[in-house]
Protein backbone atom coordinates (compact mmCIF):
# COMPACT_ATOMS: atom_id res chain seq x y z
CA UNK A 1 0.00 0.00 0.00
CA UNK A 2 0.99 3.29 -0.86
CA UNK A 3 -0.07 7.09 -0.09
CA UNK A 4 -1.53 7.10 -3.69
CA UNK A 5 -3.92 4.46 -2.48
CA UNK A 6 -4.38 6.46 0.89
CA UNK A 7 -5.73 9.18 -1.07
CA UNK A 8 -7.98 7.06 -3.48
CA UNK A 9 -9.88 5.31 -0.26
CA UNK A 10 -10.13 9.32 0.93
CA UNK A 11 -12.12 10.10 -2.04
CA UNK A 12 -14.40 7.62 -1.21
CA UNK A 13 -14.33 7.95 2.19
CA UNK A 14 -15.38 11.44 1.59
CA UNK A 15 -18.25 10.35 0.31
CA UNK A 16 -20.27 9.11 3.55
CA UNK A 17 -23.59 11.23 4.89
CA UNK A 18 -23.30 13.71 7.24
CA UNK A 19 -26.52 15.65 9.03
CA UNK A 20 -27.51 18.64 6.18
CA UNK A 21 -23.88 17.84 4.36
CA UNK A 22 -21.74 18.89 7.39
CA UNK A 23 -19.21 16.76 6.86
CA UNK A 24 -18.00 17.15 10.80
CA UNK A 25 -14.03 15.69 9.84
CA UNK A 26 -10.82 16.40 8.27
CA UNK A 27 -7.92 14.08 7.60
CA UNK A 28 -3.91 13.70 8.01
CA UNK A 29 -1.85 10.99 6.66
CA UNK A 30 0.11 10.09 9.70
CA UNK A 31 1.35 7.13 7.21
CA UNK A 32 1.18 5.02 4.16
CA UNK A 33 -1.10 2.43 6.12
CA UNK A 34 -2.04 4.77 8.94
CA UNK A 35 -5.37 7.48 8.16
CA UNK A 36 -6.01 10.40 11.08
CA UNK A 37 -9.74 11.40 11.38
CA UNK A 38 -10.20 14.39 13.55
CA UNK A 39 -13.52 14.26 14.33
CA UNK A 40 -15.93 17.37 15.32
CA UNK A 41 -19.70 18.21 16.50
CA UNK A 42 -22.09 20.99 15.85
CA UNK A 43 -23.91 20.69 18.92
CA UNK A 44 -23.31 24.29 19.89
CA UNK A 45 -24.96 25.68 16.84
CA UNK A 46 -27.29 23.02 15.35
CA UNK A 47 -29.97 22.10 17.23
CA UNK A 48 -30.48 18.96 15.89
CA UNK A 49 -27.18 17.70 16.95
CA UNK A 50 -28.37 16.61 20.53
CA UNK A 51 -25.60 16.27 22.55
CA UNK A 52 -22.71 15.74 19.25
CA UNK A 53 -25.14 12.47 18.40
CA UNK A 54 -26.13 13.37 14.92
CA UNK A 55 -21.86 13.91 14.16
CA UNK A 56 -21.13 10.46 16.02
CA UNK A 57 -23.28 8.74 13.95
CA UNK A 58 -22.05 10.25 11.09
CA UNK A 59 -18.16 9.57 11.81
CA UNK A 60 -19.33 5.91 11.97
CA UNK A 61 -20.67 6.13 8.84
CA UNK A 62 -17.37 7.28 7.72
CA UNK A 63 -15.64 4.50 9.54
CA UNK A 64 -17.91 1.70 7.32
CA UNK A 65 -17.34 3.93 4.53
CA UNK A 66 -13.66 3.31 4.51
CA UNK A 67 -13.97 -0.56 5.80
CA UNK A 68 -16.04 -1.04 2.61
CA UNK A 69 -13.33 1.15 0.35
CA UNK A 70 -10.43 -0.72 1.52
CA UNK A 71 -12.04 -3.74 1.17
CA UNK A 72 -11.89 -2.69 -2.94
CA UNK A 73 -7.95 -2.44 -2.85
CA UNK A 74 -7.73 -5.63 -1.12
CA UNK A 75 -7.19 -4.17 2.69
CA UNK A 76 -8.61 -4.35 5.63
CA UNK A 77 -9.12 -1.53 8.32
CA UNK A 78 -8.56 -1.32 12.47
CA UNK A 79 -9.78 1.56 14.28
CA UNK A 80 -9.08 2.93 17.67
CA UNK A 81 -10.71 6.65 19.27
CA UNK A 82 -9.45 8.74 21.81
CA UNK A 83 -11.83 11.55 23.24
CA UNK A 84 -12.23 13.09 26.45
CA UNK A 85 -15.60 12.95 28.53
CA UNK A 86 -18.05 15.27 26.51
CA UNK A 87 -16.49 13.99 22.89
CA UNK A 88 -16.43 17.48 20.89
CA UNK A 89 -13.29 16.31 19.04
CA UNK A 90 -12.63 12.77 18.79
CA UNK A 91 -9.81 11.28 17.03
CA UNK A 92 -9.83 8.60 15.16
CA UNK A 93 -6.53 6.37 13.94
CA UNK A 94 -7.60 4.00 11.40
CA UNK A 95 -4.50 1.57 10.34
CA UNK A 96 -4.92 -0.39 7.44
CA UNK A 97 -3.49 -3.83 6.22
CA UNK A 98 -3.65 -6.70 3.35
CA UNK A 99 -6.43 -8.97 3.28
CA UNK A 100 -4.96 -11.07 0.23
CA UNK A 101 -7.84 -13.86 -0.89
CA UNK A 102 -11.00 -11.89 0.53
CA UNK A 103 -13.25 -10.17 -2.42
CA UNK A 104 -14.12 -6.91 -2.32
CA UNK A 105 -17.61 -6.28 0.10
CA UNK A 106 -20.77 -6.25 -2.47
CA UNK A 107 -21.37 -2.66 -1.09
CA UNK A 108 -18.66 -1.15 -2.54
CA UNK A 109 -19.97 -0.31 -6.11
CA UNK A 110 -22.57 2.14 -4.39
CA UNK A 111 -20.08 4.12 -2.13
CA UNK A 112 -20.73 7.14 -4.42
CA UNK A 113 -24.07 5.56 -5.84
CA UNK A 114 -26.28 6.24 -2.13
CA UNK A 115 -28.25 9.39 -2.30
CA UNK A 116 -30.37 11.26 -1.25
CA UNK A 117 -34.37 11.12 -2.42
CA UNK A 118 -36.58 13.74 -0.84
CA UNK A 119 -39.50 13.94 -3.89
CA UNK A 120 -42.12 11.11 -3.69
CA UNK A 121 -40.99 7.40 -4.58
CA UNK A 122 -43.56 4.82 -5.91
CA UNK A 123 -45.66 2.94 -3.25
CA UNK A 124 -44.80 -0.48 -4.81
CA UNK A 125 -43.95 -2.70 -1.64
CA UNK A 126 -40.11 -3.99 -0.58
CA UNK A 127 -40.30 -7.27 -1.38
CA UNK A 128 -39.11 -9.91 0.73
CA UNK A 129 -35.55 -10.32 -0.06
CA UNK A 130 -35.00 -6.91 0.34
CA UNK A 131 -36.38 -6.51 3.81
CA UNK A 132 -34.07 -9.82 4.49
CA UNK A 133 -31.26 -8.08 3.13
CA UNK A 134 -31.53 -4.81 4.90
CA UNK A 135 -31.95 -6.80 8.10
CA UNK A 136 -28.76 -8.87 7.60
CA UNK A 137 -27.24 -5.11 6.78
CA UNK A 138 -28.55 -4.39 10.11
CA UNK A 139 -26.86 -6.72 11.97
CA UNK A 140 -28.02 -9.20 15.08
CA UNK A 141 -27.77 -6.07 17.59
CA UNK A 142 -30.07 -3.97 15.79
CA UNK A 143 -33.80 -4.62 14.69
CA UNK A 144 -35.65 -3.13 11.71
CA UNK A 145 -39.35 -2.04 12.43
CA UNK A 146 -41.06 -1.61 9.25
CA UNK A 147 -44.41 0.94 8.43
CA UNK A 148 -45.24 -0.16 5.16
CA UNK A 149 -49.25 -0.46 4.60
CA UNK A 150 -51.09 2.72 3.50
CA UNK A 151 -52.77 3.37 7.08
CA UNK A 152 -49.22 2.93 8.94
CA UNK A 153 -47.68 5.17 6.55
CA UNK A 154 -50.48 7.90 6.71
CA UNK A 155 -50.09 7.55 10.80
CA UNK A 156 -46.31 8.43 9.95
CA UNK A 157 -47.12 11.02 7.78
CA UNK A 158 -49.14 12.85 10.28
CA UNK A 159 -46.54 12.36 12.99
CA UNK A 160 -43.96 14.24 10.37
CA UNK A 161 -46.98 16.69 9.48
CA UNK A 162 -47.17 17.89 13.22
CA UNK A 163 -43.36 17.34 13.99
CA UNK A 164 -42.29 19.81 10.98
CA UNK A 165 -44.44 22.43 12.60
CA UNK A 166 -42.28 22.36 15.42
CA UNK A 167 -39.30 22.54 12.86
CA UNK A 168 -40.44 25.23 10.99
CA UNK A 169 -41.67 27.81 13.96
CA UNK A 170 -38.40 27.22 16.05
CA UNK A 171 -36.53 30.18 16.71
CA UNK A 172 -33.22 27.96 17.40
CA UNK A 173 -33.95 25.98 14.05
CA UNK A 174 -34.08 29.48 11.85
CA UNK A 175 -30.09 29.73 11.31
CA UNK A 176 -29.49 25.98 10.52
CA UNK A 177 -32.55 25.76 8.34
CA UNK A 178 -31.43 29.83 6.62
CA UNK A 179 -27.88 28.37 5.76
CA UNK A 180 -28.30 24.86 4.96
CA UNK A 181 -29.26 25.37 1.50
CA UNK A 182 -27.28 26.35 -1.54
CA UNK A 183 -30.23 28.47 -3.54
CA UNK A 184 -30.91 28.05 -7.36
CA UNK A 185 -27.98 25.06 -7.38
CA UNK A 186 -28.39 21.71 -8.17
CA UNK A 187 -25.31 20.51 -6.40
CA UNK A 188 -23.56 22.15 -3.41
CA UNK A 189 -20.33 20.86 -2.19
CA UNK A 190 -21.07 21.82 1.70
CA UNK A 191 -24.94 21.95 1.81
CA UNK A 192 -28.22 20.91 0.46
CA UNK A 193 -28.95 22.29 -2.89
CA UNK A 194 -31.96 23.95 -3.49
CA UNK A 195 -33.30 21.24 -6.29
CA UNK A 196 -32.38 18.57 -3.86
CA UNK A 197 -34.74 19.96 -1.40
CA UNK A 198 -37.95 18.56 -2.87
CA UNK A 199 -40.22 21.85 -3.29
CA UNK A 200 -41.28 22.83 -6.91
CA UNK A 201 -39.79 25.90 -7.51
CA UNK A 202 -42.46 28.67 -6.93
CA UNK A 203 -41.98 27.15 -3.61
CA UNK A 204 -38.57 27.80 -3.04
CA UNK A 205 -38.60 31.41 -4.69
CA UNK A 206 -41.03 32.38 -1.34
CA UNK A 207 -38.90 29.74 0.98
CA UNK A 208 -35.87 31.61 -0.34
CA UNK A 209 -36.67 35.19 0.70
CA UNK A 210 -38.98 34.40 3.41
CA UNK A 211 -36.01 33.03 5.02
CA UNK A 212 -34.13 36.10 5.13
CA UNK A 213 -35.09 37.08 8.28
CA UNK A 214 -36.82 34.97 11.23
CA UNK A 215 -40.14 38.25 11.12
CA UNK A 216 -40.32 37.08 7.52
CA UNK A 217 -40.64 34.00 8.91
CA UNK A 218 -42.87 34.59 11.72
CA UNK A 219 -45.01 36.59 9.72
CA UNK A 220 -45.68 34.16 7.08
CA UNK A 221 -46.22 31.95 10.24
CA UNK A 222 -48.72 33.34 11.70
CA UNK A 223 -50.71 35.28 8.70
CA UNK A 224 -50.49 33.42 5.48
CA UNK A 225 -50.30 29.82 6.72
CA UNK A 226 -46.90 30.03 6.08
CA UNK A 227 -45.65 26.10 7.35
CA UNK A 228 -48.70 24.75 4.93
CA UNK A 229 -46.93 24.26 2.27
CA UNK A 230 -43.99 23.35 3.12
CA UNK A 231 -45.13 20.68 5.38
CA UNK A 232 -47.40 19.10 2.41
CA UNK A 233 -44.34 19.20 -0.48
CA UNK A 234 -41.64 18.18 2.38
CA UNK A 235 -43.15 15.87 4.87
CA UNK A 236 -46.99 14.46 4.49
CA UNK A 237 -46.97 13.67 0.65
CA UNK A 238 -43.49 12.53 0.70
CA UNK A 239 -44.23 10.18 3.60
CA UNK A 240 -47.38 8.35 1.77
CA UNK A 241 -46.00 7.91 -1.43
CA UNK A 242 -42.89 5.75 -0.35
CA UNK A 243 -42.40 1.98 -0.52
CA UNK A 244 -41.86 1.73 3.43
CA UNK A 245 -40.43 3.55 6.95
CA UNK A 246 -38.18 2.00 8.30
CA UNK A 247 -37.25 2.66 12.18
CA UNK A 248 -33.65 0.65 13.73
CA UNK A 249 -33.90 0.11 16.98
CA UNK A 250 -30.45 -0.84 18.91
CA UNK A 251 -31.59 -4.02 20.75
CA UNK A 252 -29.10 -2.38 23.51
CA UNK A 253 -29.53 1.41 24.39
CA UNK A 254 -26.31 3.16 23.63
CA UNK A 255 -24.24 4.37 26.52
CA UNK A 256 -21.43 6.65 24.45
CA UNK A 257 -19.32 7.68 21.71
CA UNK A 258 -18.24 3.57 20.56
CA UNK A 259 -21.50 3.04 20.89
CA UNK A 260 -23.51 6.00 18.60
CA UNK A 261 -20.36 5.27 16.44
CA UNK A 262 -21.11 1.81 15.91
CA UNK A 263 -25.05 2.38 15.21
CA UNK A 264 -23.11 4.95 12.46
CA UNK A 265 -21.89 2.05 11.20
CA UNK A 266 -24.73 -0.07 11.28
CA UNK A 267 -26.85 3.09 9.14
CA UNK A 268 -24.12 3.51 6.34
CA UNK A 269 -24.45 -0.52 6.03
CA UNK A 270 -28.04 -0.38 5.86
CA UNK A 271 -28.16 2.64 3.37
CA UNK A 272 -25.74 0.94 0.94
CA UNK A 273 -27.97 -1.84 0.95
CA UNK A 274 -30.79 -0.07 0.20
CA UNK A 275 -28.74 1.63 -3.05
CA UNK A 276 -27.90 -1.89 -3.54
CA UNK A 277 -31.48 -3.37 -3.97
CA UNK A 278 -32.41 -0.66 -6.29
CA UNK A 279 -33.93 1.33 -3.52
CA UNK A 280 -33.82 5.08 -2.67
CA UNK A 281 -33.65 6.66 0.47
CA UNK A 282 -34.26 9.51 2.91
CA UNK A 283 -33.45 10.11 6.86
CA UNK A 284 -36.57 11.15 8.54
CA UNK A 285 -34.58 12.00 11.99
CA UNK A 286 -35.93 15.17 13.38
CA UNK A 287 -38.84 12.68 14.95
CA UNK A 288 -36.25 10.79 16.60
CA UNK A 289 -34.39 14.10 18.16
CA UNK A 290 -37.08 16.01 19.64
CA UNK A 291 -37.73 12.87 21.41
CA UNK A 292 -33.69 12.84 22.54
CA UNK A 293 -35.08 16.20 23.84
CA UNK A 294 -38.53 15.24 25.13
CA UNK A 295 -37.22 12.21 26.96
CA UNK A 296 -34.37 13.74 28.27
CA UNK A 297 -36.30 16.76 29.69
CA UNK A 298 -34.03 19.32 27.52
CA UNK A 299 -35.68 22.23 26.91
CA UNK A 300 -34.51 23.11 23.11
CA UNK A 301 -36.33 26.43 22.67
CA UNK A 302 -37.25 29.24 24.74
CA UNK A 303 -41.03 28.64 24.00
CA UNK A 304 -42.76 26.45 26.01
CA UNK A 305 -45.57 25.71 23.85
CA UNK A 306 -42.69 23.82 21.71
CA UNK A 307 -41.38 21.55 24.23
CA UNK A 308 -44.75 20.67 25.11
CA UNK A 309 -45.52 19.79 21.50
CA UNK A 310 -42.79 17.95 21.11
CA UNK A 311 -43.61 16.06 24.46
CA UNK A 312 -46.88 14.97 22.92
CA UNK A 313 -45.38 13.54 19.63
CA UNK A 314 -42.91 11.60 21.67
CA UNK A 315 -45.69 9.69 22.75
CA UNK A 316 -47.12 9.63 19.13
CA UNK A 317 -43.78 8.29 17.79
CA UNK A 318 -43.67 5.56 21.17
CA UNK A 319 -47.75 4.64 20.15
CA UNK A 320 -46.75 3.83 16.91
CA UNK A 321 -43.61 1.77 17.27
CA UNK A 322 -45.57 0.30 20.38
CA UNK A 323 -42.29 1.03 23.05
CA UNK A 324 -41.90 2.61 25.62
CA UNK A 325 -40.28 6.17 26.69
CA UNK A 326 -37.42 4.08 27.83
CA UNK A 327 -36.97 1.80 24.76
CA UNK A 328 -34.12 3.33 22.01
CA UNK A 329 -34.21 3.81 18.44
CA UNK A 330 -31.83 5.42 16.62
CA UNK A 331 -32.78 6.47 12.98
CA UNK A 332 -35.70 6.75 10.50
CA UNK A 333 -35.90 6.46 7.16
CA UNK A 334 -38.37 6.42 4.26
CA UNK A 335 -37.08 3.87 1.16
CA UNK A 336 -38.86 3.25 -2.15
CA UNK A 337 -38.71 2.42 -5.53
CA UNK A 338 -37.34 6.08 -7.50
CA UNK A 339 -36.26 7.69 -10.52
CA UNK A 340 -32.33 8.88 -9.43
CA UNK A 341 -32.39 12.46 -8.34
CA UNK A 342 -30.70 14.83 -10.71
CA UNK A 343 -29.59 17.46 -8.11
CA UNK A 344 -27.60 16.27 -4.71
CA UNK A 345 -25.20 17.15 -2.41
CA UNK A 346 -21.46 16.61 -3.55
CA UNK A 347 -18.76 16.72 -0.66
CA UNK A 348 -15.73 19.47 -0.34
CA UNK A 349 -12.86 18.43 -2.54
CA UNK A 350 -10.32 16.17 -0.93
CA UNK A 351 -7.51 18.99 -0.12
CA UNK A 352 -9.98 20.79 1.80
CA UNK A 353 -10.41 17.99 3.87
CA UNK A 354 -6.52 17.63 5.02
CA UNK A 355 -5.00 19.08 7.53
Amino acid sequence: MNRETLLQLLDLARWAPSGDNTQPWRFSIVGDQHLRVHGHDTRDHVLYDYEGRASHMAHGALLETLRVAASGFGLATHWTVEADEEARSPTYDVHFSTNPGVPPDPLFPHIQQRVVQRRPMRTTPLTAAQRAAIEAAAGDEVAVQYFASFAERLKVASLLWHNAEIRLTCPEAFAVHRDVIEWRARFSQDRIPEQAVGVDPMTARLMEWVMQSWERVQFFNRYLLGTVIPRVELDFLPAVLCGAHLLLRPRQAPAGLHDWVRLGMCLQRVWLTVAREGLHLQPELTPVIFRWYARADRRFSADPALFASAHRLAQVFEDLAGCGPDEPFFFFCRVGVSSVPSSRSLRLERERLMR
